[in-house]
């Protein structure tokens, strides 16, 4: 035996145990059992978990499947040596301690070995105090590497938080948010939960409260389905070699984020009423306080189903709040590679989730302001149109009493007038004093009726509806038409199917549209012509439609038509198309007037109210 034991009794065996990390081993590899034997009686009795092996092939396959963090290399092992491995064991485990034994004191093969990775190297026969030296001091180099490495993945990964929340920032800071940004920023905050360079949860799901605040209800899902589809997509994102900003821009494309995936579906079917107050997300979001659930286990919070819903018994839930109210929860979890979610995880994802508190009440206020604003325009426009229509109806009020001075004042004249010229036509023996005085009569009563049209416009009564049977109205008014189409050498055409027709409308008011209607289309057909009147119900709307033959009219006619007082007729006032227009307005309806091939069309639309 080569192996002394001068200073055992020195060994301090609570810090060796603290050099291996979980099912860490060292490894002992020797082809002489009496070397290795009394190593590995002396590792385990400090607490160090050690295997043995022989040759350079079961070195490597224990290499291959256990997690070794250091191996004691014999050089001059049979077949394939020590030495001839080493480079090889260095390439592939570069976090491993490799100390190599021999029975060679040479220099040079000692620079040799330490130049290929060995980090030790020993000369048999060793001391076992000697041993534990070199041990003790490769395992803590270890630790303190190993330390490093995660402290710059530590700083690595608060660079990346630190860049998203900046990139969000910007991104709220640069728009307007509406539902599709938002739904975008969320996505990107649940990718950075999951993603490698961030949170590196397995899976992440978002549920937010509806607007009124009574549910809450499953939003978004970030994560794979199964074992299978994580390996699947870890892997398409690994050959893609895609940082955490590509995988956002390609979220679109990428399966990680397909709409069709059972994890979406899983998580848009929750809805849980804000009334249930034990159930976990409920007091999650109104506690505002993280829930970290082990083991199907949460410090006395009833998971209420929530476990068999994501299929595993460990994941944390995260509240969304802002100042006034709560907004929601995230929830995350391991679910593929069960790693234990620890308090900095958890701290991370509150971090992540004040971010999205922030986006989503970002765009709630935004939304409020469109919705306000959307309000102010629509009440600006209420007090245009009524300011409108006040101003109308003082002119109107003041057309009203010049019309009515007007009547007062010119009626009792012109008629005089009048009836002396008809007098002295009937009487006159001289064929041009009858033709003046026949002249004088004609347009003393186009006078009468420019006052009374006038007065009628100025003086329109309250709309006063009541049930009326439209087809008696209409025949009244044809009857007071008749003689004026009848000396026009107008066909008139009458469509309408139901003559039993009954609806409530103010039939004086409709009477006086209507003439009003059959008289310009009479107008408009001078020499003769087809004059069309069709009067039918379409579900709830009673439509009146009066057409021509006649010369139709021009786009300047069609623009000014409603004007009052705009004619371009030789005779009459030009209110006849503004009366109409407000008839129908007073009746809530629509009247349009439309050019055709040949003439003519005028629509009125007006409310069917049933009778009672």
């Amino acid at each position: 035996m080569d192996i002394t034991s001068s200073g055992f009794e020195h060994i301090d065996t609570s810090l060796q145990a603290e050099l291996l990390r979980g099912d860490e081993v060292i490894l002992i590899v020797d082809d002489d059992p009496f070397t290795r034997e009394p190593i590995r009686i002396f590792f385990e009795e400090t607490g160090l978990a050690v295997i043995e092996a022989e040759d350079s092939r079961t070195c490597l396959d224990i290499l291959a499947s256990r997690h070794v963090a250091l191996l004691l290399l014999d050089i001059g092992l049979p077949g394939t040596s020590g030495r001839e491995i080493l480079s090889q064991i260095r390439e592939k485990y570069p976090l491993l301690a490799v100390i190599m034994l021999t029975g060679n004191t040479d220099l040079k093969t000692a620079m040799d070995c330490i130049r290929q990775g060995a980090d030790d190297f020993l000369t048999k026969p060793m001391r076992l105090d000697e041993i534990m030296r070199s041990v003790k001091k490769n395992l803590e180099k270890r630790r303190l590497i190993l330390q490093n490495l995660q402290y710059q993945s530590d700083l690595e990964n608060a660079n990346f938080q630190i860049q998203l929340m900046y990139q969000l920032s910007l991104k709220m800071n640069s728009v307007y948010l509406n539902t599709v940004e938002l739904d975008e920023i969320l996505q990107a905050i649940l990718i950075g939960i999951t993603a490698n360079e961030g949170l590196r949860f397995n899976r992440a799901f978002l549920a937010m409260f509806n607007a009124e605040s009574q549910t809450l209800r499953g939003r978004l899902a970030i994560g794979p389905d199964c074992r299978e589809e994580a390996y699947k997509v870890w892997g398409e994102l690994q050959q893609k070699h895609l940082d955490f900003f590509g995988i956002v821009n390609e979220a679109k494309q990428c399966r990680i984020n397909n709409e069709d995936l059972g994890l979406n579906r899983l998580i848009k079917g929750l809805q849980v009423p804000l009334s249930d107050h034990n159930h976990i997300l409920i007091r999650a979001a109104m506690e505002r306080r993280s829930i970290n659930v082990i083991g199907g286990s949460a410090n006395g919070f009833d998971l209420n189903g929530m476990a068999d819903l994501l299929g595993t018994d460990d994941f944390v839930v995260v509240p969304l709040y802002s100042p006034q109210r709560p907004l929601g929860v995230i929830i995350a979890d391991n679910f593929i590679t069960h790693q234990e979610i620890s308090e900095g995880h958890i701290s991370a994802l509150e971090l992540f989730s004040s971010q999205a508190s922030l986006v989503i009440e970002h765009t709630h206020l935004y939304m409020d302001m469109q919705n306000t604003i959307g309000k102010l325009e629509e009440l600006n426009h209420e007090l245009d149109k009524n300011k409108d229509m006040l101003v109308e109806a003082e002119r109107y009020s003041a057309l009203g009493h010049m019309a009515a001075q007007m009547l007062h004042t010119l009626r009792n004249p012109i008629t005089s007038i009048g009836g002396v010229a008809r007098l002295i036509a009937k009487k006159a023996q001289d064929e041009d004093l009858g033709h003046y005085a026949d002249l004088i009569s004609k347009e003393t009563a186009r006078l009468e009726t420019t006052l009374v049209d006038l007065f009628e416009f100025a003086n329109q009564p309250q709309y006063q509806p009541e049930p009326t049977r439209v087809y008696p109205l209409l025949h009244k008014v044809l009857l007071l038409m008749e003689a004026e189409t009848a000396k026009r050498q107008i066909v008139v055409e009458l469509i309408f199917p139901d003559p039993e027709l009954t609806v409530v409308i103010d039939p004086d008011q409709i009477r006086r549209m209507l003439v009003h209607l059959i008289k310009n289309a009479a107008e408009a057909l001078p020499n003769g012509g087809h004059l069309t009147i069709k009067i039918v119900r379409e579900h709830e709307w009673l439509k009146i439609t009066v057409s021509d033959t006649g010369q139709g009219i021009g786009e300047e006619q069609l623009r000014r038509a409603r004007e009052p007082f705009y004619t371009t007729k030789s005779f009459g006032t030009g209110m006849g198309l503004t009366m109409v227009d407000r008839i129908v307005t007073s009746h809530k309806g629509h009247f349009v007037i439309d050019r055709k091939e040949t003439g003519t069309e005028v629509v009125v639309t007006l409310p069917c109210f049933d009778p009672a």
